[in-house]
């Protein structure tokens, strides 16, 4: 059976942690072996993640953002979640330029960036509960012949 590395953080939800939480992830898919755009992606969607968790998932009230990153040979798996207001309708969120905050001028881009820079993407949501947001990247660091 495959061993598998694994990483957990959790922090408070103020802004200024989603620079760490990035960076945090990004030194730990190292391992793997990324490409640097590779590395840009999964630094990307973490972000994105982690942001939507502090902005809309808590909206001002104190609460802790959680992640945790499992490397595998050939691919990272990366869970954010927060025990936030959760979303009442997780469709709705995963269309491009929606936000439920235009207060604070959001793109309303996050899950479609996340959808497009990782392999896969779910978003578990339970309102009053939290959501949860599972994404993996698949790293494709293999050499070729020449």
């Amino acid at each position: 059976m495959e061993q598998q590395n694994k990483m957990i953080l959790s922090f408070s939800n103020i802004s200024g942690n989603e620079s760490f939480a990035r960076a945090t992830v990004a030194a730990f898919a190292t391992k793997l072996d990324p490409t640097l755009e590779e590395l840009e992606d999964i630094k990307t969607a973490v972000s994105e993640a982690v942001t939507n968790a502090i902005i809309h998932g808590y909206q001002e009230q104190q609460g802790m953002v959680h992640v945790e990153a499992t490397l595998s040979e050939q691919s990272i798996e990366i869970i954010v979640r927060d025990q936030g207001r959760g979303i009442d309708d997780v469709d709705l969120v995963r269309e491009a330029t929606y936000t439920s905050r235009p207060d604070l001028e959001r793109s309303g881009m996050g899950f479609t960036i996340m959808e497009h820079l990782m392999d896969e993407i779910e978003i578990i949501s339970a309102v009053g509960k939290g959501t949860q947001i599972k994404m993996c990247k698949k790293i494709n660091n293999i050499v070729p012949v020449n």
